[in-house]
């Protein structure tokens, strides 16, 4: 059997997930949108279950495939409904929901429903993607106050540059908040990742981690409280050949890597079918038997090659962990120019195996 797999670490998820309630003294969404970040959505929620305050997932889709599998927590709607006719499911299956468009505070005004739904309502504040203009949150708000359709009203936004922690657009998107929210009495979610790690300042009833859930800094930068999260997948594989080449010999498709002295190479099962970097060039961190190492030559499909040269304990069958509690996932992200989201995200073909 091919040895690439990940391994899921549960009991690190709930570290995290205890970490974001801890650092915000709210309660807090689980956001498992894009099947939790590659590392399935419906383990993860179940793992969360007995301690979460609910999940948030981007689409019904999502939401539907955690209630057929038992969980039975709130779940919210990031991107709420697309379509009017949406609405009879999420009552049905009592999803909360995002509200960022006219026509849908309209669909739901019109709608006809057995009971009131709880509506989380989005300002945009500065990200510029979804969300209400700031000169008409306050009337909407009033609207969904008046619908016998609606329950409970939630304000919420979304940062652009929480990431950031010297960016001072944050603190312009939270007064920009605060500003068109004036006499709206209802609680509030502000704080995501980023602004649950390093923004402790901005007031939030609600946050709502996504990628420290899985361990992964959000910042480019060292950041104290990033460095308390557990890094949750382990994207491992053996080493399936090793080749002993003299100096000025290239190795893999386009010579990107050629020898500069004798270099003992070794081949791994994982390639960029499995969600791996192509693009993370020589140098990559890489780690075979707990010891780092580097990734030399370009990235196949279905393999990859590391430079096993200052270890001469390691060859066929050893451990090889391309990103996990070693390398970082980080780390291999910024190497191949690209973010963790994106490569948890890209994980594809390979088993996930769970523990914790």
């Amino acid at each position: 059997m091919r040895p690439a797999r990940a391994v899921i670490d549960l009991q690190a998820l709930r570290h995290n997930y205890r970490l974001a309630r801890e650092l915000s003294g709210a309660r807090a969404l689980a956001v498992v949108k894009a099947d939790a970040y590659g590392h399935g959505a419906v383990r993860c929620a179940h793992a969360l279950e007995e301690e979460a305050d609910g999940f948030a997932v981007a689409c019904i889709e999502e939401a539907l495939a955690l209630r057929e599998a038992g969980i039975r927590a709130p779940i919210l709607l990031l991107e709420g409904f697309f379509e009017a006719d949406e609405l009879a499911l999420i009552e049905q299956h009592d999803f909360w929901c995002v509200v960022h468009a006219q026509w849908q505070l309209q669909a739901i005004e019109q709608a006809r429903l057995g009971k009131p739904l709880t509506v989380w309502l989005k300002l945009d504040s500065g990200m510029h993607r979804v969300g209400l203009h700031p000169a008409e949150y306050a009337e909407a708000y009033r609207r969904l106050q008046a619908c016998a359709n609606v329950g409970k009203v939630v304000l919420m936004s979304h940062f652009a540059r929480a990431d950031e922690p010297d960016c001072e657009r944050t603190l312009e998107q939270l007064s920009a908040f605060e500003q068109a929210s004036v006499g709206l009495d209802g609680e509030v979610s502000l704080r995501n990742s980023p602004a649950v790690l390093g923004w402790p300042q901005v007031p939030s009833d609600w946050v709502r981690p996504g990628i420290m859930l899985y361990g992964a800094t959000p910042f480019e930068v060292d950041q104290a409280q990033a460095a308390r999260l557990q890094p949750v997948m382990t994207l491992e594989s053996k080493i399936i050949s090793v080749r002993e080449l003299p100096a000025g010999e290239p190795v893999g498709y386009g010579a990107r890597f050629v020898a500069e002295r004798p270099t003992r190479v070794g081949v791994v099962a994982m390639g960029y079918a499995d969600g791996y970097p192509r693009h993370a060039p020589s140098g990559t961190p890489v780690a075979v038997d707990g010891q780092m190492t580097r990734l030399i030559g370009r990235v196949s499909m279905d393999m990859l090659t590391v430079d096993l040269t200052d270890l001469p304990n390691a060859g066929l069958g050893s451990r090889v962990e391309l990103w996990g509690k070693q390398v970082l996932a980080s780390d291999v992200a910024m190497a191949a120019g690209s973010i963790p989201y994106q490569i948890f995200c890209n994980l594809r073909r390979v088993p996930l195996h769970y523990q914790g």
